[in-house]
């Protein structure tokens, strides 16, 4: 289960992330979702409150959630790190390592039907991938024996909102699945 992933996993202190933290943000959602969400790593809220995607980025994610017709309820959300790293910079590779196991476990106890990769450094890390984001999302791929939709992470589209309808359009491909 997911609790006994979370329970080796411990106060893990893997990488250099943890001597930072303030808490773990394994993840959150049911154990049974159809759908994953994978971001990069943790801000200051989630890093305070130890749930992913707290803030103002994922009350972006809620937003984009329900134009689709999803709720944050029916789907998993978690990080390809879970702590955070410095001022939310990106995970460094060996960080990303450090936390592989927790993800990949998470990943095959869920069995989502589809994941969404949000941002780059989540599909970069997912895929094995150097390209960048605009060329990665709207792509299906496949990592870890299950589809992978990346798309832009919501906090670069509170940065750039002319971004939106193309996540817009990701989210509802994600929705329709691999097959459409």
């Amino acid at each position: 289960s997911l609790a006994h992933v979370r329970a080796w996993m411990g106060q893990c202190p893997r990488c250099p992330l943890h001597q930072g933290r303030n808490k773990i943000v394994f993840g959150a959602g049911p154990e049974d979702a159809r759908v994953m969400f994978i971001g990069e790593g943790p801000g200051q809220q989630e890093d305070q409150q130890g749930l992913p995607f707290v803030g103002p980025a994922g009350q972006l994610l809620d937003a984009m959630l329900a134009a689709v017709g999803l709720e944050r309820r029916q789907v998993y959300i978690t990080n390809i790190v879970k702590c955070r790293p410095p001022n939310n910079r990106d995970p460094q590779p060996g960080e990303v390592v450090a936390c592989r196991p927790f993800l990949e476990a998470q990943v095959r106890l869920i069995a989502p039907a589809a994941i969404c990769a949000l941002g780059r450094p989540a599909a970069q890390a997912l895929l094995a991938s150097e390209a960048p984001i605009g060329r990665l999302r709207g792509r299906w791929a496949e990592a870890l024996g299950v589809p992978v939709l990346p798309t832009y992470h919501p906090a670069y589209l509170l940065r750039s909102p002319e971004a939106k309808a193309m996540a817009y359009a990701d989210l509802k491909a994600l929705v329709r699945g691999p097959e459409s």
